[in-house]
């Protein structure tokens, strides 16, 4: 029965190490390390030192052996029975040893008890878990602005679990999601390496799929010249999933940065359209003069003039009334993005060259409270066929006014051109 119950003892630490010696993330020296602290640590508790004994690792087979040395003195003289052993004891050992020499004998795990052993085997695993808890967390911390691709392990309301080709976990908030995303289990999803956190002493790696980076990292995979350093992405602003407008420069005069990034009849960007869940992209030419950079970042809608404010940083565009709609596009995302990409705060305002007649919403404070008629010249609409070129959902959108008011006021404003 005894020696059953070595086997097996002897099995809890093999089987311990044979699972360490699996593990990824975990350089061989630091492995060696830990293993040889965690075994002498048992021995001291046992013999009072570990300085005499050899620890023999196996780290191919996962297997491991503990030797004692101690010195042969004439028997009857043996003061430290750890470190020295009686002539009489070594001859039975090897009968060829003479005194002064040093014996060495395999340690028996059963020696130790069985308590004393999964004592060794719970130390040696806590320490190894923690070990590969830090080398996930520097992986991953030098992997920050990478993108990677995993397998969706499992979803739920607020993220989304998505494991590595290591077995690693990720995490991919419901927030850092396009809003048309949907994942089910085994699917692979690609995203850009957002953050990496340590929280209870455990490595939480953060993804997105919503960041600008990752806009600016998929351009790095389907353009060469990106990848290269011939066209620079100077700055990327996103709706994700709606829209996203690209800026982009080129220090050889020889490459359209514009068309090398969109790519033959969009064969390019086609790609990073389809990951993006169909985000229509702009891609932009970037200048220093700002009005162009403006009239650029507002496309496909056409400007008459421009005028900036500096100081303020606010850019007052006019425009066509027919291109008033492309300029603020649907949902006020084209207005809302080109002030992103230029830093200015953008006012649209209706160029008034042609003969159509028009009325000024001062005319109207008879009928319309003067705050509403300021929250409408907020957003650049100071006359009656300026508010009635915008659709009343992007009026909602851009105003804090009530949808039933603006309704109100649109009735109001039409019914003085019937």
């Amino acid at each position: 029965m005894a020696k059953v119950e070595t086997k097996n003892e002897h099995a809890e630490l093999v089987d311990a190490f044979s699972e360490f010696k699996e593990l990824k993330n975990i350089d061989r020296a630091s492995m060696m390390s830990i293993l040889e602290d965690v075994f002498k640590n048992m021995l001291r508790k046992k013999y009072g030192t570990a300085d005499n004994f050899d620890i023999v690792i196996n780290t191919e087979k996962g297997d491991l052996e503990a030797f004692r040395n101690r010195l042969i003195v004439e028997d009857g003289q043996v003061e430290d029975p750890n470190t020295q052993v009686e002539y009489s004891e070594a001859v039975k050992i090897e009968p060829d040893f003479e005194v002064g020499e040093e014996v060495s004998e395999n340690v028996k795990f059963m020696d130790f008890g069985r308590r004393a052993v999964l004592a060794a085997r719970q130390n040696l695993m806590a320490r190894v878990q923690e070990l590969e808890k830090e080398g996930i967390f520097r992986k991953y911390k030098d992997r920050v602005g990478e993108i990677i691709t995993g397998e969706v392990y499992q979803t739920w309301k607020k993220e989304t679990l998505i494991m590595d080709d290591d077995g690693n976990e990720l995490i991919l908030p419901k927030v850092e999601q396009i809003p048309s995303d949907f994942f089910k289990k085994g699917d692979a999803v690609r995203a850009v390496v957002l953050r990496v956190e340590m929280t209870n002493a455990t490595p939480k790696i953060i993804l997105s799929r919503t960041s600008p980076l990752f806009l600016e990292k998929l351009f790095e995979l389907e353009v060469p010249e990106v990848f290269d350093g011939l066209i620079t992405i100077k700055k990327i602003v996103r709706e994700p999933g709606e829209r996203a407008k690209v800026a982009v420069e080129s220090y050889d005069d020889r490459i359209d940065p514009v068309g090398a990034c969109v790519g033959m009849k969009g064969s390019r960007i086609h790609g990073i359209v389809r990951e993006l869940r169909n985000e229509n992209i702009d891609v932009i030419n970037y200048t220093t003069n700002i009005p162009l950079f403006i009239s650029r970042a507002l496309a496909p809608a056409k400007i008459s003039t421009i005028k900036l404010d500096e100081e303020k940083k606010r850019a007052s565009v006019f425009l066509k009334p027919d291109q008033v709609s492309l300029a603020i596009g649907k949902g006020g995302n084209n207005i809302k993005l080109a002030g992103k990409l230029s830093g200015y705060e953008i006012d649209v305002y209706r160029d008034n060259d042609d003969d159509t007649e028009d009325v000024d919403l001062e005319e109207f404070a008879d009928e319309i409270e003067p705050w509403i008629i300021d929250e409408l010249k907020n957003i650049g609409c100071d006359t009656a066929r300026s508010v009635l070129d915008l659709p009343v959902e992007d009026l909602v959108k851009r105003t804090d006014l009530e949808e039933e008011t603006i309704r109100e006021v649109v009735r109001i404003l039409r019914s003085e051109f019937e």
